[in-house]
């Protein structure tokens, strides 16, 4: 298929290349560069992708705003039409803040098997959104490290629709938001960058790592593969979108605002993994509803999660 979107180019752009620089291990990310090249998905990443039943989309919406919103189905949903080609046979849901996005933007999706800790990203161009499915032209497509998720087994639920509970729009967190935000161990972010387009990244940690303060919140950057792709995207562009989930009963949180990275010095109250950098974000609109039809009630903690530096004694 012909990208509709602007050309890619192989290797890290500006902002991930000024953050590694920053964190001393350009050398070290500069060995992970070809990851970064135009992707295309194998026949192993297509039995991954088949085989999944949870993902999050990020794009725009009709405004413009920045959403990330997740996507379910039964395995199979996710297709590979072709090695450049992924086929979503879904779409986000009436009430969800992407329901109706518009095709010829860039996406970013995260793929992710809690079960077994795995992850692939995909990003490329949204070709085609028609009713209840998608297609993706595919720019890039890698998987990344086991770190920090957390194991649960997702099963189908009833889905009860975004009005069961309620859908409430707004711009300023509840008390029933903060206390969801303050127990997660789990949360996905969009971000995105002018010429590579849009992306979706998976962040975890012990429940409370994620913490609120001032109307925002903000949570400490811990180590990684050195690339940098969300903390790059957001040194040059500040636009960004949290997916917060409770996944006992399926309520979501939806976040849309600005995200800044915040370089402390290590070792700081809440730098847990002594890395000395947060990141901190304000919303500028929230959608919350029952947008996950997908359930766990146990949860298997992630061996890599740091110890929360800045609890009371």
């Amino acid at each position: 298929m012909t990208h509709a979107g602007l050309p890619r180019t192989a290797g890290f752009h500006d902002g991930e290349l000024a953050v590694q620089r920053r964190a001393g291990v350009g050398g070290l990310a500069a060995r992970l560069s070809g990851m970064l090249a135009p992707g295309r998905l194998s026949g192993g990443a297509a039995q991954f992708l088949a085989g999944r039943t949870f993902a999050a989309l990020t794009a725009r919406d009709r405004n413009g705003r920045l959403w990330i919103s997740p996507l379910t189905g039964p395995a199979g949903f996710l297709a590979v039409e072709d090695p450049t080609t992924l086929g979503v046979r879904t779409s986000p849901a009436e009430g969800d803040p992407l329901h109706g996005l518009a095709a010829g933007q860039q996406v970013g999706v995260i793929v992710i098997e809690f079960a077994t800790r795995r992850r692939f990203r995909v990003n490329g161009t949204l070709a085609d959104a028609g009713t209840g499915a998608l297609t993706i032209d595919v720019d890039e497509a890698f998987g990344n490290c086991p770190q920090y998720i957390q194991q649960r087994h997702l099963t189908p639920a009833p889905p009860v629709g975004p009005a069961a509970g309620g859908v409430r729009h707004g711009t300023a967190l509840s008390p029933r938001d903060v206390e969801l935000i303050r127990r997660s161990d789990t949360f996905l972010i969009g971000t995105t960058h002018a010429e590579r387009g849009a992306d979706a990244s998976h962040r975890g940690g012990s429940a409370g790592f994620v913490r609120v303060a001032d109307g925002g919140l903000w949570w400490p950057d811990y180590q990684g593969n050195n690339m940098f792709n969300t903390l790059g995207n957001l040194a040059v562009d500040p636009s960004a979108a949290l997916l917060f989930a409770d996944f006992t009963t399926g309520r979501t949180l939806q976040l849309s605002g600005r995200a800044a990275v915040d370089w402390t010095a290590p070792g700081v109250p809440g730098d847990d993994d002594r890395t000395g950098r947060r990141v901190g974000f304000t919303p500028e609109a929230l959608v919350a509803g029952d947008f996950l039809p997908l359930h766990a009630s146990d949860v298997g903690p992630s061996p890599h999660n740091p110890e929360l530096t800045d609890l009371p004694a």
